[in-house]
């Protein structure tokens, strides 16, 4: 076994929407909660979350676009564009309105969608990671262990090909609480997937996106205000902590604090329990 599998009763999907071929696990049936990924990982980092929540609800779990088993595009990757992947890949599940659960850069990517279509979000959950151009970003800017914000370009790009594992190793020791819980199995398979033609390349726009990003957010709260949707940001112990709240309440109006204990960024890895164990508490209050 390479990561913890998907139940049975869960299919894939490959979605064309925005110019993109988005790759979906879909299973449960219920209310509709969307989960979405961050870097170093794709959407299996979600398997036991979707097990949880797909008792009661139905649980779509996109790859980002450029990441996994998605396509490789040249651009979009703003994640004011990747909101419209999101859009696509529920117009196609025709689900008018979900519950978001995010990590790393997926929490922008699902700011993005929920300050563009509010109606549609019931709940957000957001979990380690700033959104950019929000609140103290220009003080997180600052952390000397970020400085893969800048890291990219076509000599970058030489420098790690073939070297997948050992750059992505530097995200899953240095930011990890405890490195030996995010198992050599999954090191493995998530290197691979990032090994695929035109994977690390779109890593790396993720990030070089974070400027205009920042702009985008920034003019969405100017024009629109705070989202008023409840959401819940939940930090690592040990990573970012009640920073994640004080983050939110600069885009959200109805935000609860919460922290992982005994876990660094990795919160699936380092501490699958507690994590679903606070979604799901957070994302059932929507009945």
């Amino acid at each position: 076994m390479r990561v913890h599998p998907f139940p049975g009763d869960f299919h894939t999907q490959e979605i064309e929407t925005n110019g993109v071929t988005i790759h979906i696990r879909v299973g449960g049936k219920g209310p509709a909660v969307v989960l979405l990924h961050g870097y170093g990982e794709t959407g299996d980092m979600w398997a036991p979350m979707a097990e949880d929540l797909a008792r009661d609800h139905t649980v779509v779990v996109p790859d980002l676009r450029g990441l996994g088993l998605s396509s490789k595009p040249v651009g979009g990757f703003d994640k004011k564009s990747q909101a419209g992947d999101v859009a696509g890949v529920l117009d196609a599940l025709k689900i008018e309105r979900a519950g978001l659960v995010t990590h790393d850069i997926g929490n922008m990517v699902g700011y993005a969608f929920a300050v563009q279509h509010p109606k549609r979000v019931t709940r957000f959950v957001l979990i380690d990671a700033p959104l950019p151009g929000v609140g103290p970003w220009d003080e997180i800017l600052k952390n000397p262990l970020l400085w893969h914000f800048r890291f990219g370009g076509p000599d970058m790009e030489r420098l790690v090909a073939g070297r997948e594992r050992i750059y992505l190793d530097r995200f899953w020791n240095e930011f990890s609480a405890t490195p030996s819980r995010f198992p050599e199995a999954s090191r493995n398979h998530y290197a691979e997937l990032y090994a695929l033609p035109g994977a690390m390349h779109s890593g790396f726009a993720q990030f070089a996106a974070f400027d205009q990003d920042a702009l985008d957010n920034r003019a969405f709260i100017a024009a629109q205000g705070k989202l008023t949707m409840p959401v819940l940001a939940i930090g690592g112990e040990k990573s970012f902590g009640p920073m994640m709240a004080t983050v939110m309440r600069f885009a959200a109006s109805d935000v609860t604090e919460a922290v992982i204990p005994d876990s660094g960024h990795w919160i699936m890895e380092e501490n699958p329990k507690a994590t679903v164990a606070m979604v799901r508490d957070f994302i059932g209050k929507e009945r």
